[in-house]
């Protein structure tokens, strides 16, 4: 490992190490508070947004790539291994994922159900639904490498799903749930480790620093895009700690615990940038309940202090060997699983399990998402 490397590695570790302890005691009074804050079960007020409304790749698709003619899939065992009725739903882990653990939070409902592939009822269409496709980026090419739903498709889909609203709303009512409804954007995973650091296409065009410009204009075109739409509360989700996942270790050669400082710094460039894009959205389309959602840091903290938050395993997935069996790899036919899942950070070698998922949409839904609500 070259010396800015170590020397790049070194600088995540302090700042995760020095996070783990404030995360740790703030997920315990958030735990504790929560049943006063929410003024007892029965006596809960309604939901303080009428619907979620979700776009983005694999950690947010409840299963629109069931309905798409792709190899990227999960709508098979052991996928769904402790969702209701064990079913393997398209969520790209062993139970419930993100936008069902922010829609309980809120109140609306337990799962979010995906826009394809599922019958829809009127109730459905109200309280909201995810357009996400798993392996799709902000980047043209990363769903093309994929064969999935690009970005660009998802909002076509989200205007159809407001033709279907009006039909059981009105136009007036529809515009307002539009308005009122929060909206998850989470994309450029994908981009980043999939696209640029395994095909040659975009590292033959553009340096790392170049590349996250280029995808941040493009997630800056879709939000301003949703926005037109009618969006007014938007959670814009920055990327995680791309190298400490299990997958990209192997790919990068890291086959003992240690992360990739490239990807890493990858995904910190991204994010930061991803950043101030969100905060001049204020300025520029007059809107504050735009917000960055900075995923990376619980996540590193997960990983890197797991016995903090009740695991034992964060190096590797349950799934297989858990180094890289993910999505058709990771099937009961050739791949088994750990013994209990709930002590594994990670589920498959890309994704992490639903404790995990539930560990950090606690933590992220009131450090970030509450204040756009």
């Amino acid at each position: 490992m070259k010396k800015e490397e170590r020397n790049a590695m070194m600088n995540v570790r302090t700042r995760s190490g020095a996070l783990s302890s404030r995360i740790a005691v703030t997920l315990f009074l958030l735990s504790f508070f929560q049943p006063l804050l929410a003024g007892g079960g029965s006596n809960r007020t309604r939901p303080v947004v009428p619907a979620v409304l979700v776009f983005g790749d694999s950690i947010v698709d409840t299963g629109n790539n069931n309905a798409i003619l792709t190899l990227i899939k999960c709508n098979f065992p052991p996928y769904g291994k402790d969702f209701v009725d064990q079913q393997p739903t398209g969520r790209f882990s062993n139970g419930r994922i993100p936008p069902d653990f922010v829609a309980s939070q809120i109140g609306i409902k337990e799962v979010v159900p995906s826009y394809l592939g599922t019958d829809l009822t009127p109730e459905d269409i109200l309280t909201g639904v995810t357009f996400a496709s798993g392996g799709t980026g902000y980047d043209p090419l990363t769903p093309v490498l994929a064969s999935v739903l690009s970005m660009s498709d998802q909002l076509d889909l989200f205007k159809e799903y407001k033709d279907k609203l009006t039909e059981i709303a009105g136009e007036e009512k529809t515009a307002t749930i539009v308005a009122e409804s929060l909206f998850i954007v989470c994309a450029g995973s994908d981009d980043i480790a999939n696209n640029y650091f395994i095909t040659e296409v975009r590292r033959l065009q553009y340096d790392i620093e170049s590349y996250a410009d280029f995808i941040i204009q493009q997630a800056s075109d879709f939000i301003e895009q949703l926005f037109q739409l009618g969006a007014r509360k938007i959670a814009v989700v920055g990327i995680p700690p791309l190298g400490c996942l299990p997958s990209q270790r192997i790919l990068a050669g890291e086959f003992q615990k240690d992360c990739d400082p490239s990807r890493n710094q990858a995904a910190l460039l991204f994010n930061s940038k991803l950043r101030k894009q969100v905060q001049r959205f204020h300025e520029e389309l007059g809107c504050t309940k735009i917000g960055y959602v900075d995923i990376y840091d619980i996540f590193l903290d997960l990983i890197q202090h797991p016995q903090n938050y009740g695991f034992e395993e964060s190096s590797k997935g349950c799934c297989g060997t858990g180094n890289f069996e993910v999505s058709i790899l990771c099937n009961s036919l050739t791949a088994s699983t750990c013994e209990d899942d709930t002590k594994y950070v990670f589920w498959d070698s890309f994704h992490p399990t639903e404790k995990a998922y539930e560990v950090m949409v606690e933590y992220l839904f009131h450090t970030y998402v509450e204040k756009l609500l």
